[in-house]
Protein backbone atom coordinates (compact mmCIF):
# COMPACT_ATOMS: atom_id res chain seq x y z
CA UNK A 1 0.00 0.00 0.00
CA UNK A 2 2.88 2.37 -0.78
CA UNK A 3 1.31 3.85 -3.90
CA UNK A 4 -0.55 6.74 -2.20
CA UNK A 5 2.68 7.78 -0.46
CA UNK A 6 4.43 7.95 -3.85
CA UNK A 7 1.63 9.30 -6.02
CA UNK A 8 0.19 11.98 -3.73
CA UNK A 9 1.61 14.86 -1.69
CA UNK A 10 2.51 13.79 1.84
CA UNK A 11 -0.24 15.94 3.34
CA UNK A 12 -2.83 13.76 1.53
CA UNK A 13 -2.07 11.02 4.06
CA UNK A 14 -3.18 13.22 6.96
CA UNK A 15 -5.92 15.42 5.47
CA UNK A 16 -9.20 13.95 4.13
CA UNK A 17 -9.62 14.02 0.35
CA UNK A 18 -11.97 16.50 -1.29
CA UNK A 19 -14.12 13.99 -3.19
CA UNK A 20 -16.34 11.50 -1.30
CA UNK A 21 -15.21 8.54 -3.43
CA UNK A 22 -11.59 9.28 -2.53
CA UNK A 23 -12.47 9.59 1.15
CA UNK A 24 -14.17 6.19 0.95
CA UNK A 25 -11.14 4.69 -0.77
CA UNK A 26 -8.77 6.08 1.84
CA UNK A 27 -11.02 4.86 4.67
CA UNK A 28 -11.14 1.35 3.21
CA UNK A 29 -7.35 1.14 2.85
CA UNK A 30 -6.66 2.55 6.30
CA UNK A 31 -9.18 0.24 7.96
CA UNK A 32 -8.24 -3.03 6.28
CA UNK A 33 -4.76 -2.73 4.77
CA UNK A 34 -2.64 0.00 6.32
CA UNK A 35 -0.25 -1.20 9.06
CA UNK A 36 -1.17 -4.85 8.50
CA UNK A 37 1.01 -6.24 5.75
CA UNK A 38 4.35 -4.97 7.03
CA UNK A 39 3.63 -7.12 10.09
CA UNK A 40 3.17 -10.18 7.89
CA UNK A 41 6.50 -9.53 6.16
CA UNK A 42 8.13 -8.97 9.56
CA UNK A 43 6.68 -12.28 10.77
CA UNK A 44 8.18 -14.03 7.74
CA UNK A 45 11.53 -12.33 8.38
CA UNK A 46 11.62 -13.80 11.89
CA UNK A 47 10.59 -17.20 10.54
CA UNK A 48 13.35 -16.97 7.92
CA UNK A 49 15.96 -16.27 10.62
CA UNK A 50 15.37 -19.70 12.13
CA UNK A 51 15.40 -21.39 8.72
CA UNK A 52 18.71 -19.72 7.84
CA UNK A 53 20.18 -20.85 11.16
CA UNK A 54 19.15 -24.45 10.44
CA UNK A 55 20.63 -24.24 6.95
CA UNK A 56 23.92 -22.92 8.31
CA UNK A 57 24.04 -25.66 10.95
CA UNK A 58 23.49 -28.35 8.33
CA UNK A 59 26.34 -26.88 6.28
CA UNK A 60 28.57 -26.57 9.39
CA UNK A 61 28.89 -22.86 8.60
CA UNK A 62 29.33 -19.91 10.97
CA UNK A 63 25.84 -18.45 10.89
CA UNK A 64 26.68 -15.21 12.74
CA UNK A 65 29.08 -14.02 10.04
CA UNK A 66 26.69 -15.03 7.27
CA UNK A 67 23.72 -13.34 8.95
CA UNK A 68 25.72 -10.17 9.61
CA UNK A 69 26.72 -9.88 5.96
CA UNK A 70 23.12 -10.40 4.93
CA UNK A 71 21.92 -7.60 7.22
CA UNK A 72 24.68 -5.31 5.97
CA UNK A 73 23.69 -6.02 2.38
CA UNK A 74 20.04 -5.41 3.22
CA UNK A 75 20.92 -2.08 4.88
CA UNK A 76 22.91 -0.93 1.84
CA UNK A 77 20.07 -1.90 -0.49
CA UNK A 78 17.67 -0.06 1.82
CA UNK A 79 19.71 3.13 1.69
CA UNK A 80 19.94 3.01 -2.09
CA UNK A 81 16.23 2.23 -2.37
CA UNK A 82 15.32 5.14 -0.10
CA UNK A 83 17.32 7.67 -2.10
CA UNK A 84 16.83 6.34 -5.62
CA UNK A 85 13.30 4.92 -5.49
CA UNK A 86 11.15 5.49 -2.37
CA UNK A 87 12.11 7.27 0.84
CA UNK A 88 9.54 5.25 2.79
CA UNK A 89 11.89 2.27 2.50
CA UNK A 90 11.55 -0.47 5.13
CA UNK A 91 14.66 -2.48 4.24
CA UNK A 92 16.99 -0.46 6.44
CA UNK A 93 14.51 -0.72 9.32
CA UNK A 94 14.38 -4.49 8.81
CA UNK A 95 18.18 -4.64 8.89
CA UNK A 96 18.22 -2.73 12.20
CA UNK A 97 15.48 -4.89 13.73
CA UNK A 98 17.16 -8.01 12.39
CA UNK A 99 20.26 -7.03 14.34
CA UNK A 100 18.21 -6.43 17.50
CA UNK A 101 16.41 -9.77 17.26
CA UNK A 102 19.71 -11.67 16.92
CA UNK A 103 20.26 -12.07 20.72
CA UNK A 104 16.79 -13.65 21.02
CA UNK A 105 17.45 -16.50 18.58
CA UNK A 106 18.04 -19.14 21.29
CA UNK A 107 14.99 -18.27 23.41
CA UNK A 108 12.14 -20.74 23.77
CA UNK A 109 9.03 -20.15 21.67
CA UNK A 110 6.93 -19.20 24.70
CA UNK A 111 9.45 -16.58 25.78
CA UNK A 112 9.59 -15.18 22.25
CA UNK A 113 5.80 -14.83 22.22
CA UNK A 114 5.94 -12.94 25.51
CA UNK A 115 8.48 -10.60 23.90
CA UNK A 116 6.10 -10.14 20.97
CA UNK A 117 3.20 -9.38 23.30
CA UNK A 118 5.32 -6.90 25.26
CA UNK A 119 5.88 -4.94 22.05
CA UNK A 120 2.18 -4.03 21.88
CA UNK A 121 2.25 -1.57 24.82
CA UNK A 122 5.63 -0.33 23.59
CA UNK A 123 4.03 0.23 20.19
CA UNK A 124 1.13 2.12 21.79
CA UNK A 125 3.59 4.38 23.58
CA UNK A 126 5.56 4.87 20.37
CA UNK A 127 2.42 5.79 18.41
CA UNK A 128 1.39 8.22 21.13
CA UNK A 129 4.80 9.92 20.99
CA UNK A 130 4.56 10.06 17.20
CA UNK A 131 1.11 11.64 17.33
CA UNK A 132 2.37 14.30 19.74
CA UNK A 133 5.43 15.02 17.58
CA UNK A 134 3.54 15.43 14.30
CA UNK A 135 3.04 19.09 13.40
CA UNK A 136 -0.47 20.48 12.98
CA UNK A 137 0.20 21.16 9.30
CA UNK A 138 2.29 18.78 7.21
CA UNK A 139 3.66 20.09 3.94
CA UNK A 140 5.93 17.90 1.84
CA UNK A 141 8.32 18.67 -0.98
CA UNK A 142 7.80 18.33 -4.70
CA UNK A 143 7.60 14.54 -4.45
CA UNK A 144 7.74 12.90 -7.85
CA UNK A 145 6.36 15.89 -9.74
CA UNK A 146 9.74 17.03 -11.06
CA UNK A 147 12.62 15.41 -12.88
CA UNK A 148 14.35 12.28 -11.59
CA UNK A 149 17.20 14.38 -10.20
CA UNK A 150 14.74 16.68 -8.39
CA UNK A 151 12.84 13.68 -7.02
CA UNK A 152 16.10 12.14 -5.80
CA UNK A 153 17.06 15.36 -4.02
CA UNK A 154 13.64 15.44 -2.37
CA UNK A 155 13.93 11.82 -1.26
CA UNK A 156 17.38 12.50 0.18
CA UNK A 157 16.18 15.58 2.05
CA UNK A 158 13.06 13.90 3.45
CA UNK A 159 14.57 10.49 4.22
CA UNK A 160 15.75 11.18 7.82
CA UNK A 161 12.33 12.44 8.90
CA UNK A 162 10.59 9.62 7.05
CA UNK A 163 12.83 7.00 8.67
CA UNK A 164 12.11 8.52 12.08
CA UNK A 165 8.39 8.29 11.34
CA UNK A 166 8.70 4.64 10.31
CA UNK A 167 10.80 3.85 13.37
CA UNK A 168 8.03 5.08 15.66
CA UNK A 169 5.07 3.92 13.57
CA UNK A 170 6.34 0.45 12.66
CA UNK A 171 9.43 -0.30 14.73
CA UNK A 172 8.10 -1.85 17.98
CA UNK A 173 5.29 -3.77 16.28
CA UNK A 174 7.60 -5.03 13.53
CA UNK A 175 10.07 -6.20 16.19
CA UNK A 176 7.25 -8.04 17.92
CA UNK A 177 6.33 -9.69 14.63
CA UNK A 178 9.98 -10.70 14.15
CA UNK A 179 9.89 -12.44 17.55
CA UNK A 180 6.53 -14.08 16.77
CA UNK A 181 7.85 -15.35 13.44
CA UNK A 182 10.91 -16.81 15.14
CA UNK A 183 8.65 -18.55 17.67
CA UNK A 184 6.43 -19.83 14.85
CA UNK A 185 9.42 -21.38 13.09
CA UNK A 186 10.46 -23.19 16.26
CA UNK A 187 6.99 -24.68 16.75
CA UNK A 188 6.24 -25.59 13.12
CA UNK A 189 3.40 -23.07 12.79
CA UNK A 190 2.83 -23.79 9.10
CA UNK A 191 2.06 -27.47 9.77
CA UNK A 192 -1.65 -28.20 10.15
CA UNK A 193 -1.17 -29.92 13.50
CA UNK A 194 0.76 -26.97 14.98
CA UNK A 195 -0.41 -26.14 18.50
CA UNK A 196 0.29 -22.44 17.94
CA UNK A 197 -1.78 -22.39 14.79
CA UNK A 198 -4.69 -24.19 16.46
CA UNK A 199 -4.54 -21.78 19.38
CA UNK A 200 -4.56 -18.78 17.05
CA UNK A 201 -7.54 -20.31 15.24
CA UNK A 202 -9.46 -20.50 18.51
CA UNK A 203 -8.75 -16.82 19.06
CA UNK A 204 -10.06 -15.90 15.59
CA UNK A 205 -13.56 -14.74 16.69
CA UNK A 206 -12.07 -12.41 19.32
CA UNK A 207 -9.50 -11.08 16.85
CA UNK A 208 -12.36 -10.11 14.54
CA UNK A 209 -14.72 -8.79 17.22
CA UNK A 210 -12.08 -6.55 18.78
CA UNK A 211 -9.77 -5.95 15.82
CA UNK A 212 -12.28 -4.69 13.26
CA UNK A 213 -13.76 -1.93 15.50
CA UNK A 214 -10.28 -0.76 16.49
CA UNK A 215 -9.22 -0.51 12.85
CA UNK A 216 -12.44 1.31 11.97
CA UNK A 217 -11.74 3.70 14.85
CA UNK A 218 -8.27 4.37 13.42
CA UNK A 219 -9.65 4.91 9.91
CA UNK A 220 -12.34 7.23 11.27
CA UNK A 221 -9.67 9.25 13.05
CA UNK A 222 -7.55 9.56 9.90
CA UNK A 223 -10.66 10.59 7.95
CA UNK A 224 -11.50 13.25 10.56
CA UNK A 225 -14.81 11.53 11.29
CA UNK A 226 -13.40 11.76 14.78
CA UNK A 227 -12.77 15.53 14.80
CA UNK A 228 -9.12 16.52 15.38
CA UNK A 229 -10.36 19.14 17.83
CA UNK A 230 -11.32 16.31 20.18
CA UNK A 231 -7.67 15.72 20.90
CA UNK A 232 -7.91 12.83 23.35
CA UNK A 233 -10.37 10.87 21.20
CA UNK A 234 -8.24 11.52 18.11
CA UNK A 235 -5.08 10.48 19.93
CA UNK A 236 -6.73 7.25 21.10
CA UNK A 237 -7.98 6.60 17.57
CA UNK A 238 -4.52 7.02 16.07
CA UNK A 239 -2.98 4.74 18.69
CA UNK A 240 -5.74 2.14 18.19
CA UNK A 241 -3.85 0.80 15.17
CA UNK A 242 -1.22 -0.45 17.62
CA UNK A 243 -3.67 -3.11 18.81
CA UNK A 244 -6.02 -3.39 15.84
CA UNK A 245 -3.23 -3.73 13.27
CA UNK A 246 -1.64 -6.85 14.80
CA UNK A 247 -5.08 -8.39 15.34
CA UNK A 248 -6.12 -8.13 11.70
CA UNK A 249 -2.63 -9.18 10.61
CA UNK A 250 -3.11 -12.40 12.58
CA UNK A 251 -6.47 -12.92 10.88
CA UNK A 252 -4.91 -12.38 7.47
CA UNK A 253 -2.12 -14.82 8.34
CA UNK A 254 -4.64 -17.54 9.13
CA UNK A 255 -6.60 -16.76 5.97
CA UNK A 256 -3.51 -16.87 3.74
CA UNK A 257 -2.30 -20.15 5.23
CA UNK A 258 -5.73 -21.75 4.83
CA UNK A 259 -6.04 -20.41 1.28
CA UNK A 260 -2.59 -21.68 0.32
CA UNK A 261 -3.52 -25.18 1.52
CA UNK A 262 -6.71 -25.26 -0.54
CA UNK A 263 -5.73 -23.52 -3.76
CA UNK A 264 -2.67 -23.71 -5.97
CA UNK A 265 -1.26 -20.35 -7.03
CA UNK A 266 0.37 -19.98 -10.46
CA UNK A 267 4.06 -20.82 -10.23
CA UNK A 268 5.02 -17.33 -11.38
CA UNK A 269 3.25 -15.76 -8.39
CA UNK A 270 4.73 -18.31 -5.98
CA UNK A 271 8.21 -17.46 -7.22
CA UNK A 272 7.45 -13.75 -6.88
CA UNK A 273 6.45 -14.35 -3.25
CA UNK A 274 9.71 -16.17 -2.58
CA UNK A 275 11.60 -13.25 -4.12
CA UNK A 276 9.72 -10.49 -2.32
CA UNK A 277 12.76 -8.20 -2.11
CA UNK A 278 12.90 -7.78 -5.89
CA UNK A 279 9.10 -7.54 -6.07
CA UNK A 280 9.02 -4.81 -3.40
CA UNK A 281 11.68 -2.68 -5.07
CA UNK A 282 10.25 -3.16 -8.57
CA UNK A 283 6.85 -1.92 -7.39
CA UNK A 284 8.53 1.33 -6.35
CA UNK A 285 10.34 1.60 -9.69
CA UNK A 286 7.09 1.10 -11.61
CA UNK A 287 5.30 3.61 -9.39
CA UNK A 288 8.07 6.13 -10.09
CA UNK A 289 7.57 5.68 -13.81
CA UNK A 290 3.83 6.20 -13.38
CA UNK A 291 3.91 9.25 -11.13
CA UNK A 292 7.28 10.86 -11.80
CA UNK A 293 7.81 13.85 -14.03
CA UNK A 294 10.40 11.66 -15.74
CA UNK A 295 7.62 9.13 -16.56
CA UNK A 296 3.89 9.54 -17.13
CA UNK A 297 3.72 12.45 -14.68
CA UNK A 298 0.60 11.28 -12.81
CA UNK A 299 1.78 12.67 -9.45
CA UNK A 300 -1.19 14.26 -7.69
CA UNK A 301 -3.59 13.40 -10.52
CA UNK A 302 -4.94 10.09 -9.22
CA UNK A 303 -7.17 10.15 -6.16
CA UNK A 304 -7.17 7.78 -3.21
CA UNK A 305 -9.90 5.62 -4.77
CA UNK A 306 -7.99 5.31 -8.03
CA UNK A 307 -4.92 4.19 -6.13
CA UNK A 308 -6.60 0.89 -5.21
CA UNK A 309 -6.95 -0.65 -8.71
CA UNK A 310 -3.72 1.03 -9.78
CA UNK A 311 -1.91 -0.47 -6.80
CA UNK A 312 -3.24 -3.94 -7.63
CA UNK A 313 -2.11 -3.54 -11.24
CA UNK A 314 1.38 -2.41 -10.21
CA UNK A 315 1.70 -5.27 -7.72
CA UNK A 316 0.62 -7.88 -10.28
CA UNK A 317 2.95 -6.43 -12.91
CA UNK A 318 5.92 -6.49 -10.52
CA UNK A 319 5.10 -10.01 -9.33
CA UNK A 320 4.79 -11.27 -12.89
CA UNK A 321 8.10 -9.76 -14.00
CA UNK A 322 9.99 -11.04 -10.95
CA UNK A 323 8.30 -14.44 -11.16
CA UNK A 324 9.30 -14.86 -14.81
CA UNK A 325 12.90 -13.83 -14.06
CA UNK A 326 13.07 -16.23 -11.11
CA UNK A 327 11.61 -19.01 -13.23
CA UNK A 328 14.42 -18.59 -15.72
CA UNK A 329 17.36 -17.80 -13.45
CA UNK A 330 16.34 -19.43 -10.17
CA UNK A 331 16.17 -16.19 -8.15
CA UNK A 332 15.05 -12.60 -8.39
CA UNK A 333 17.84 -10.16 -9.33
CA UNK A 334 18.13 -8.56 -5.89
CA UNK A 335 17.94 -11.91 -4.11
CA UNK A 336 20.81 -13.12 -6.30
CA UNK A 337 22.79 -9.96 -5.51
CA UNK A 338 22.16 -10.23 -1.77
CA UNK A 339 22.99 -13.93 -1.75
CA UNK A 340 26.21 -13.26 -3.67
CA UNK A 341 27.26 -10.69 -1.07
CA UNK A 342 26.18 -12.88 1.86
CA UNK A 343 28.19 -15.88 0.72
CA UNK A 344 31.09 -13.99 -0.90
CA UNK A 345 33.59 -14.87 1.84
CA UNK A 346 32.64 -18.54 1.76
CA UNK A 347 32.96 -18.66 -2.04
CA UNK A 348 36.37 -16.99 -1.82
CA UNK A 349 37.52 -19.48 0.84
CA UNK A 350 36.33 -22.45 -1.20
CA UNK A 351 38.11 -21.04 -4.23
CA UNK A 352 41.35 -20.70 -2.30
CA UNK A 353 41.02 -24.25 -0.99
CA UNK A 354 40.45 -25.48 -4.53
CA UNK A 355 43.57 -23.75 -5.81
CA UNK A 356 45.58 -25.22 -2.93
CA UNK A 357 44.79 -28.78 -4.00
CA UNK A 358 47.55 -30.51 -5.97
Amino acid sequence: MNLPFMGLPIEASFVPAEHPIDRMGAFFVEAFFQAKFFLLFSFLFGWGLHQQALSAAQASAAFGWRYGRRLLGLAVLGGLHAVLVFNGDILLLYAVLGLLVWPLRHLEAGTLMRVAQAMVPVGLLSLTVLALLLPDEIVGGAGLSGSYLEATRTRWAEWPATFGFLLLFQGPLAFGAFAAGLAAAKTGFFHRASIGRQRLGRWLPWLLVVGIPLNLYYAATMAWIVPPEHEWFALAGFAAIGIGGPMLSAVYLLMLVAWAERFALPRVLLLAGRNSLSTYVLQGVLAGLLFGGYGLGLFGRVGQAGMIPLGIAVALAAMTVVGVIAQRSGRGPLEALLRSFTYAERAKRLGNEGRALP
